[in-house]
C-alpha cells in the first residue's frame, strides 16, 4: 500500500514540475527543475513497475536507480547559485543551511547507489528508501 501511494504521488510530483515551467527563463532555476524532473521520470519508471502498470525488468529498473545516483550527485550544484524567482520552488532555506541541505542531496545520491533491484519484490522498500530521501529534503527545502 505504502508503495502504491508513493508511486501516485511520484506521478503528481512530475505532473506538476511540467507545469511549473511554463515561463521560467532563468537558466539556473530550469537547469534545477530539469534535473528534479528527470528524477522524477525515473522515480516514475520504479513506480509504475511497482503498481504492474509497467512489467518488472531488471535492468531498466537498476538503471533508473543509476540514473538517479547519478542525477542526485548533481543537486548541490545545480543549486550552488541562490536563484528563486517566482515559480521556483527551491525555499531560501536551501542557502541558509547549505551543509544540511547538501547532506540530504548526498544521502539521496549514495542511498540509490547502493540499491540493488533484481526482482520484482525488491521494488518497495527501494521506493520507500528513496521516497524517505526526497521527503527528507521536500519537507524543508521545497515550497
Amino acid at each position: 500500500m505504502k508503495t502504491r501511494l508513493f508511486a501516485a504521488l511520484v506521478a503528481v510530483t512530475a505532473a506538476g514540475a511540467v507545469l511549473a515551467h511554463e515561463g521560467v527563463e532563468n537558466e539556473t532555476v530550469l537547469a534545477r527543475m530539469e534535473g528534479m524532473k528527470e528524477l522524477g521520470q525515473e522515480l516514475k519508471t520504479l513506480g509504475a513497475m511497482a503498481k504492474g502498470q509497467q512489467a518488472f525488468d531488471a535492468d531498466a529498473a537498476q538503471a533508473a536507480l543509476d540514473r538517479i545516483a547519478e542525477g542526485a550527485a548533481q543537486i548541490a550544484g545545480q543549486f550552488e547559485a541562490e536563484v528563486v524567482v517566482e515559480k521556483s520552488e527551491a525555499r531560501p532555506a536551501i542557502w541558509r543551511n547549505w551543509e544540511d541541505f547538501t547532506a540530504k542531496a548526498d544521502a539521496l545520491a549514495q542511498r540509490s547507489a547502493a540499491l540493488r533491484v533484481t526482482r520484482p519484490g525488491d521494488l518497495g522498500p527501494a521506493l520507500r528508501d528513496l521516497g524517505g530521501a526526497c521527503k527528507a529534503c521536500h519537507t524543508d527545502y521545497r515550497e
